[in-house]
């Protein structure tokens, strides 16, 4: 039988809205994926180390405090320090455009902006989970 893809949906830093996060999440689970939902106020190794623990597929940030380069560029350091390197990255938030275009370009696979179906972050996360 195969594996469900496994994602773990983080709300990092101070921002306390996360009516998006558990949208995407309850978006991902009616679509069969299995997901792990850390709630508020993550810091980056928390993140990790919980994607690690949970052998997730997938680590989803929604970041909309603004410190989105500076979150999602530690994610991605502490997952490659701890041989996590292949768990892909994705998020969403409010981030500049031109910010979206770096950070893409240091690792993050895509980042969805508001208003972006929940249809669109399930088919990418099908089509895109290294299996």
């Amino acid at each position: 039988m195969k594996r469900k893809i496994r994602v773990l949906v983080a709300k990092p830093g101070l921002n306390g809205h996360d009516r998006g996060a558990k949208v995407v999440a309850a978006a991902l689970r009616d679509a069969g994926m299995e997901v792990i939902y850390t709630g508020l106020h993550q810091t980056s190794e928390q993140i990790v180390e919980a994607a690690i623990q949970e052998d997730v597929d997938v680590i989803g940030l929604s970041i909309l405090s603004g410190a989105h380069m500076t979150i999602f560029s530690k994610v991605l350091e502490l997952l490659k320090e701890k041989g996590a390197g292949h768990i892909m990255v994705t998020g969403g938030g409010i981030i500049p455009k031109d910010e979206i275009a770096k950070l893409e370009k240091i690792g993050v696979k895509k980042l969805f902006g508001p208003g972006t179906a929940t249809t669109e972050i399930v088919e990418f996360i099908k089509q895109n989970v290294n299996r």
